[in-house]
């Protein structure tokens, strides 16, 4: 009976090195995209801390590296065949987030260097790359590199919170980019393109977070001009600026 016990322990897929080959000849795209936003991640920590790379070339290269990992997105979730020079067509496009962070990327590659413009490209690529990571992990065994599948549990469990930081960023951008137009630190057509990359990412459908952090700002701004110790100036110009981004805002389909 021990003997039989092994032999049904031992039907489990191989595991090691042969497996690992075996799953990045299966998953080829996936696995770019784990080494692009690995590379993304490095080059934001390389702007941030410039040891071994100029800062500006490592701002662009994270760009780059955002923009490839969207582009390949974009091709997995709309295949060539599907391409046609159509109304409909593009509003699919511009449904996918990927298509969105493509064009996040493509904003802010002729613009002065930003820590905030890295800060959701950043986060998006550790959460995405932490997934991946432990995909290629359990190829190799349940019990390999145990520090590295803890780091990787420790960023799958602030997810959320991840999500919802990189939602904050985007939004906090928006005047930081009108800002950088007026005193001539990017284009003046930035913060219109840029206006409507937040309106994608507020209709979204598969990524709720924008829309949820906008619905909390919005509760906050309101909460503190309701305060008897605000000044009234101060008061009117908080409603009038939560009045202004509601008036922007993209109008939203029912939902049946």
């Amino acid at each position: 009976m021990p003997q039989s016990n092994t032999q049904a322990g031992d039907t489990g897929p191989p595991k090691g090195i042969p497996a690992l080959k075996a799953y990045v000849i299966t998953n080829k795209i996936d696995v770019a995209l784990w080494g692009i936003r690995i590379l993304t991640i490095l080059c934001t920590i390389g702007y941030v801390i410039p040891i071994f790379n100029n800062p500006v070339s490592a701002f662009y290269k994270a760009l780059l590296a955002n923009a490839a990992a969207s582009a390949l997105r974009v091709h997995q979730r709309i295949p060539p065949r599907e391409i046609t020079l159509s109304r409909e067509f593009l509003q699919r496009l511009f449904q996918e987030d990927s298509a969105h962070n493509l064009f996040y990327s493509l904003i802010f590659i002729n613009v002065a260097p930003n820590l905030l413009i890295l800060t959701p490209i950043f986060l998006f690529a550790l959460l995405h790359a932490a997934s991946a990571s432990l995909a290629i992990l359990d190829t190799l065994g349940q019990n390999s590199m145990w520090v590295a599948r803890l780091i990787i549990s420790l960023v799958e469990f602030q997810s959320r919170n991840i999500l919802r930081a990189a939602a904050l960023a985007e939004i906090v951008l928006f005047p930081v980019v009108v800002l950088m137009a007026l005193f001539g630190y990017s284009g003046l057509m930035t913060p219109f393109m840029y206006y409507y990359f937040v309106m994608w990412r507020y209709a979204s459908r598969r990524n709720p977070y924008t829309r949820n952090t906008f619905h909390e700002l919005r509760a906050l701004t309101e909460r503190t001009a309701q305060r008897p110790s605000l000044p009234a100036p101060l008061k009117s110009a908080l409603l009038a600026a939560v009045q202004l981004v509601c008036r922007m805002a993209p109008p939203m389909e029912v939902q049946q």
